[in-house]
């Protein structure tokens, strides 16, 4: 492609994303085709000859965007926000541009130096501890995998981990903790059995007297509990660990305590809900996503811990040819992460800050924040629905219930209900389970979600209730 054409389609794409911002309502937001249906439309062999760009936009629009879900559309409340914006998407624009590796200082001064900044204002506008330190991480499952393994080396002394020392490592973490973290602790070595499930509350919010029993009966049987992971808004219900007493009790038994707040951590940089992090003084790390709702596109996960050393301990591996002259002047966030090449994700996380201002980001979560308290009020007014958990930040937990139906009638009927909802393409929601019932959730946070979505999205949940 020479330069010319790539100019051309380059104005050619901006146009349809600067339309896509505005229209992306127009579209079904989940996607309406079967398994098989994309696939079938795709040759099967690569091409021997290349092709005209021409050909190919032409194959994304028909073939390819019939397929997509469209988490960008303000009738989004699935599973969680996954947003961008305009600042981020030209931010991406320009790293993809400049396609810098940046594994440490020397391969992208700017990228490191901006990373380092960046990270601080964020520390500063979520109110974490001086001291603190960020990176950005892909994904806060890889931010989490960070802290386990950083947790395993602290807790056997850098020994190498000798088969019988691993063995006997034990981690602790709510029932309602995100699935990552299973996953993490096979990874690190652990082994899921040695993966602690503590219960929680009737707001789903991990008990510690139950969380110190666990770990003293751990010491008794000869185990060493190596790492506690708190939860600042789980995944099904955005439950709050209470993080003073978990912090507490990690500092009596020399525990690393790592908080995952990947999705609601975003909602500390308002003053009312600074309270979220009440108990950050006790943390060794801490993870939350930009990504999610704070208007970056994915992935930027921001993982910050309180001795970087030890990150950097675990994570460091030196041969000859990454060794620089300015290694002991600078960070090379190379040592900060599993990875060894980087994107430069500062760069769109500063196009978003800069662009917003802090202010502006504000604004957009607490409206947030308001909507779905709003919802909430709906159904709590309502005589056949009811609200399945607290309301901490912006996710509302629902069930349709006639108050005559058995617990299993209520969940055929409230999942026939959800597909009947989601059938509009107006609306997306998603369900989980909370102490066994089916469970509907409405997650208010996509950028452009305004009031008029979410009464649209009451009127189509009550008119679907109506049908069934």
């Amino acid at each position: 492609m020479d330069k010319e054409t790539f100019r051309q389609y380059g104005h050619e794409f901006i146009d349809w994303i600067a339309d896509y911002f505005d229209n992306a309502g127009e579209y079904p937001v989940r996607s309406v085709v079967n398994p098989g249906d994309i696939k079938s439309k795709l040759p099967g062999r690569p091409p021997q000859v290349g092709e005209e760009m021409a050909v190919i936009w032409k194959d994304f629009q028909e073939i390819i965007l019939p397929g997509i879900t469209h988490w960008q559309h303000p009738g989004w409340f699935a599973y969680f926000p996954a947003n961008n914006s305009p600042a981020s998407v030209l931010g991406e624009l320009l790293t993809a541009g400049i396609g810098a590796q940046c594994m440490i200082w020397e391969t992208s001064p700017a990228a490191a130096e901006l990373e380092e900044t960046v990270l601080d204002w964020l520390r500063q506008m979520l109110g974490l501890p001086e001291g603190f330190n960020g990176v950005i991480q892909d994904t806060a499952s890889t931010a989490t995998l960070c802290a386990l393994l950083t947790a395993r080396e602290v807790a056997t002394g850098f020994s190498g981990n000798e088969k019988g020392i691993t063995e006997k490592l034990r981690v602790y973490a709510s029932r309602e903790a995100h699935s990552s973290i299973e996953k993490g602790v096979k990874i690190a070595g652990y082994g899921r059995r040695n993966l602690c499930y503590i219960p929680t509350d009737k707001n789903y919010a991990l008990l510690p007297d139950i969380l110190e029993q666990s770990i003293s009966d751990d010491l008794q049987k000869g185990m060493k509990p190596a790492c506690v992971i708190a939860t600042i808004g789980t995944t099904s219900s955005t439950a709050i660990d209470p993080l003073p007493e978990i912090g507490r009790i990690c500092r009596k038994y020399g525990i690393w305590l790592h908080v995952d707040a990947a999705f609601t951590g975003t909602a500390a940089i308002l003053e009312e809900n600074s309270d979220l992090l009440n108990g950050s003084e006790y943390m060794d790390s801490f993870v939350f996503n930009p990504h999610k709702w704070l208007f970056t596109n994915f992935d930027c996960s921001a993982y910050f811990v309180k001795d970087p050393e030890l990150l950097i301990r675990t994570m460091t591996i030196n041969p000859e040819y990454l060794k620089t002259s300015r290694d002991e002047q600078v960070n090379n966030y190379r040592d900060w992460g599993i990875q060894l090449g980087r994107r430069f994700r500062a760069l769109k996380l500063w196009f978003v800050i800069r662009e917003f201002g802090v202010g502006g980001l504000k604004e957009i979560i607490r409206k947030h924040i308001e909507l779905a308290q709003l919802f909430a009020g709906w159904i709590r007014s309502a005589r056949d629905f009811e609200l399945m958990a607290p309301v901490s930040t912006n996710l509302v937990c629902f069930r349709w219930n006639d108050w005559h139906k058995n617990e299993t009638e209520l969940d055929k009927l409230n999942k026939k209900l959800l597909n009947k909802i989601n059938e509009s393409g107006q609306v997306y929601l998603t369900h989980t389970t909370l102490s066994g019932k089916y469970t509907i959730r409405m997650a208010v946070g996509q950028r452009t979600t305004e009031k008029h979505d979410v009464t649209r999205a009451w009127e189509i949940i009550k008119a679907s209730a109506e049908k069934i």
